[in-house]
């Protein structure tokens, strides 16, 4: 009895953990942001405890965690693919990812639009930039975006809903230069005309920048750990 007692008062504070971190965010963002809680290596009732607390926006890294998950809530939750997404594995995203967060490349997009055309289905996507410019992440370089727009015009069942960066390790100086030129590249593009194209969404910021992308005005914002804690990589 007393290890039982032990386990569920330790369950009860992580569970009061999460809440009183999503209240705290909650407080700290405008109602104009959209919170996803990055769900990627958390268990399922971590996660629930988040959907009690009022969340019904997750992002996950890998399709097969995804779509293992993806039975374990109702139709409430929106799901946010923010990892690398393979092409292999867009097909077993259709019709259960609400967002796209990492359209990296024409033959990613060409997938995406050969398999949601299969199903008769949109896809929404955010095309990933790379603002950092670093070999070893992936998205494009701004240079490159105007052919990705493109490309993305000639689609009838991909709809683009704005820009994803993901930023250098860096100081806070540099972040705001990083978050200003993907700002400014997402302004430019507002003031365009687009059959399939519409900026959206502008998703910067995760648990240790998103108060400096808030500022420098994103409307999405990527959290885990300021949500459920240090990630447990041993799931």
């Amino acid at each position: 009895m007393k290890n039982s007692n032990y386990m569920a008062s330790k369950k009860e504070t992580v569970d009061l953990s999460i809440k009183e971190n999503i209240s705290r965010l909650l407080t700290s963002i405008p109602e104009d942001v959209k919170l996803i809680a990055v769900s990627k290596t958390r268990t399922v009732e971590e996660m629930k405890e988040a959907y009690a607390s009022g969340l019904r926006d997750f992002g996950e890294n890998k399709v097969q965690e995804l779509t293992k998950k993806y039975d374990e809530f109702d139709e409430s939750v929106r799901w946010h693919l923010i990892g690398h997404l393979q092409r292999n594995k867009v097909k077993y995203i259709v019709g259960k990812v609400s967002l796209i967060h990492s359209l990296d490349s024409a033959r990613l997009l060409a997938e995406i639009e050969k398999q949601y055309a299969s199903a008769g289905l949109d896809a929404d996507v955010l095309i990933e930039i790379n603002i950092g410019r670093e070999e070893n992440k992936t998205g494009i370089l701004p240079e490159e975006l105007e052919e990705m727009l493109i490309q993305c015009e000639k689609c009838s069942h991909v709809k683009v809903k704005g820009l994803m960066t993901v930023l250098p390790i860096c100081g806070e100086d540099e972040q705001k230069q990083y978050f200003r030129q993907v700002r400014h590249i997402w302004d430019s593009l507002r003031e365009r005309q687009y059959s399939n194209i519409e900026m959206k969404y502008l998703s910067m910021g995760m648990t240790g920048d998103y108060k400096t992308a808030i500022i420098e005005g994103s409307n999405m914002v990527r959290i885990g750990e300021g949500i459920f804690g240090k990630r447990n990589y041993n799931i």
